[in-house]
């Protein structure tokens, strides 16, 4: 009898946990929607203290603390460099992680940490998350392509720090042998990094204007070092055009393919 009553007050135990921890979960999911009515109406710093508390109600439901990232990171302005700015992308980078620990393949967050770190001009950190987003979804071209973006900033700077110590113009072209080998020798492996990325990316996408831009970026950044190799650099130079060519008119197909308001029409409704 005396292990009956036992069993029958273990069972209402966890009958009452279990009661206790749904409702405790609808408590969670109620906040998240609150949440997101909140953020869908920029309320931001609201939607934040919502996603917050879903998160405390139930740390497994994965989207509150997605939505909690991405609330910081809307705060985030590129470029100001104030302590409250600061603060936003690091809490939504430390968000973003948060999810990676649940979920190390979630994409999103993945970018999302690329992203801020780019914004903040931190090029390793984000170079190696946009990294671990190619080997996440390889058919993505926007991850290539934003590599190949840091590999062209970080080429452009040394390349226009070392004319500016020449006083030389952005324009000029580098005709010292020391100054152009030393050019060569620190970009040469990033610019020819970033013309297999945009080579990539834009198989993926065949479309992709800004990869379009790029590549002219790229091969005339190539082309400034060839010093010692002027028809290499009037061939690089040419490419570059015609990759320029290639922009203009991709652009002007996507304009022509433009109805009313902007959007954009198939062929069939052409």
């Amino acid at each position: 009898m005396k292990n009956i009553v036992r069993v029958l007050a273990g069972i209402s135990i966890a009958l009452a946990l279990l009661a206790t921890t749904g409702c405790t979960k609808l408590k969670a999911r109620d906040q998240l929607n609150k949440g997101v009515q909140s953020y869908k109406n920029a309320r931001y710093e609201e939607s934040i203290e919502h996603f917050r508390n879903a998160v405390t109600l139930d740390p497994t439901l994965l989207n509150a603390r997605i939505y909690l990232a991405t609330a910081y990171a809307q705060q985030y302005v590129p470029g100001a460099e104030t302590d409250e700015n600061k603060r936003f992308a690091a809490k939504a980078i430390e968000e973003y992680k948060n999810v990676l620990t649940a979920d190390p393949k979630n994409i999103n967050s993945v970018k999302g940490i690329a992203y801020l770190f780019l914004q903040q001009k931190q090029f390793d950190e984000a170079k190696k998350y946009y990294n671990q987003a190619v080997q996440i979804d390889p058919n993505d071209p926007e991850s290539y392509y934003s590599v190949a973006f840091i590999d062209w900033t970080e080429a452009y700077k040394f390349r226009q720090d070392e004319r500016n110590k020449l006083g030389m113009k952005p324009t000029d072209p580098l005709k010292d042998k020391k100054v152009c080998a030393l050019v060569k020798n620190h970009n040469s492996a990033m610019v020819e990094e970033g013309i297999g990325l945009l080579t990539k990316s834009l198989q993926l996408r065949q479309d992709y204007d800004d990869a379009m831009a790029y590549m002219n970026l790229m091969y005339r950044e190539r082309a400034d070092y060839e010093c010692d190799d002027l028809s290499a650099r009037a061939a690089d130079e040419k490419t570059a055009d015609g990759w320029v060519d290639k922009n203009l008119l991709t652009k002007k197909e996507k304009a022509n393919k433009q109805g009313p308001n902007g959007i954009v029409l198939d062929d069939k409704q052409k």
